[in-house]
């Protein structure tokens, strides 16, 4: 059983976590939680997870370059990012790098942070489905049971949403 939410007790904060990624629609789900996170005086952890399957198949070397090349992309990403929240409302994001299976890491980053309060993802805007991160954390939390062990809701941001619609839900 999943330990409890700790967000709001003494000495604690609600912390909105965003699963980072290349798309398109995750600016709204950034921008939607760094506005919820300022107003609600909580915090922001973003999170980006490595598929490194094919290092695993490498020369130890070649391994080793192509999870030191993944982890400085993830890191630039997550610089950026974190300059949108800063300047969307002045909150300082968390950082956290993982490798592995996405809907997998989420589940752990959600169990060891009991600050963790809402889970923000953001649609895709085209007619080919949710987009990537929706479809592969639904397909992927679906076979392993993981939505069954999710501690805590989940957000999800329409990518058609313009600032100002956000900012009116936020």
């Amino acid at each position: 059983m999943p330990r409890r939410r700790q967000s709001f007790e003494p000495g604690h904060r609600r912390k909105f976590l965003v699963v980072i990624d290349d798309t398109p629609e995750c600016d709204r789900a950034i921008y939607y939680a760094a506005r919820r996170a300022a107003r609600t005086q909580g915090g922001l952890v973003m999170l980006i997870v490595l598929d490194l399957a094919d290092a695993a198949s490498q020369w130890l070397g070649v391994a080793d370059l192509m999870r030191a090349e993944a982890t400085d992309g993830a890191a630039a990403r997550l610089d950026h990012f974190a300059a949108r929240v800063r300047s969307l409302g002045g909150v300082e994001p968390e950082r956290v790098i993982r490798e592995g299976s996405i809907a997998e890491e989420v589940v752990k980053l959600i169990e060891t942070d009991e600050d963790i309060g809402i889970l923000v993802l953001a649609a895709g805007a085209g007619h080919e489905g949710p987009g990537p991160l929706v479809a592969s954390l639904s397909a992927g939390a679906w076979a392993h049971g993981v939505w069954a062990r999710l501690p805590v809701p989940v957000t999800i941001v329409p990518a058609t949403l313009d600032e100002d619609d956000i900012d009116a839900l936020a």
